[in-house]
């Protein structure tokens, strides 16, 4: 029998999450602003397979692999870190566009921008973590197998977090249209905040 008070709870829970701010939600905000809603998308699918990894992962027994083997979990987050500067680097020296006609030129592969949303998500422990010890108090079918309903909540808790970042997408590629004053301040701006996000994400894999 499931237990619908459960999925649902877990639902709004979830929702909140994802619209709180958070390194995964400000960056989809920033590449939306910076090159646009379509880009923003790219982004949150590859965010979305990272997690989708980390589900997979979590559901089949991850948490006790780490354990037995801890120093891959410092493994993991000094790779996630070395990437984020690597792109904070790029960034920097790849410039600031100056108006709106300019970020057709800088703007980036839509593989690229997926690979960047997989490998922030998939190289962030924190992800993988935070399912195991979030997902357990949810399952909502008691006579079911414990991966079943942990594949089940990664789907939801994927679909919803699909939608919100998608709303802040659309959002934030509305500002970037509507940034036709001052356009060269603008995308200055939002150039070194992108670059101080990359970096402040890289310092908060190693936070406890």
């Amino acid at each position: 029998m499931i237990e619908f008070q459960v999925l649902i709870s877990f639902s709004v829970a979830v929702f909140f999450l994802a619209i709180s701010p958070g390194p995964d939600n400000i960056f989809v905000a920033f590449q939306s602003l910076r090159f646009g809603f379509k880009s923003g998308l790219f982004v949150i699918m590859g965010l979305m397979s990272g997690c989708l990894v980390h589900t997979i992962l979590g559901a089949f027994g991850a948490a006790v692999f780490l354990a037995r083997f801890p120093f891959l979990l410092i493994v993991i987050k000094i790779l996630g870190a070395v990437y984020l500067l690597y792109l904070a680097y790029s960034l920097y020296k790849q410039g600031a566009p100056k108006t709106l006609s300019a970020i057709e030129v800088v703007y980036k592969k839509s593989t690229d921008l997926y690979k960047q949303g997989f490998v922030m998500s998939v190289l962030n422990p924190k992800v993988g973590l935070f399912f195991i010890a979030f997902f357990p108090g949810f399952l909502f079918i008691p006579s079911a197998p414990f991966w079943i309903q942990f594949l089940a909540l990664g789907g939801v808790f994927i679909m919803i977090s699909t939608f919100v970042f998608s709303s802040i997408a659309l959002g934030s590629s509305i500002l970037l249209n509507t940034a036709t004053k001052s356009q060269a301040t603008f995308f200055k701006v939002l150039h070194w905040l992108q670059i101080i996000l990359f970096l402040g994400i890289a310092i908060f894999l190693f936070l406890p």
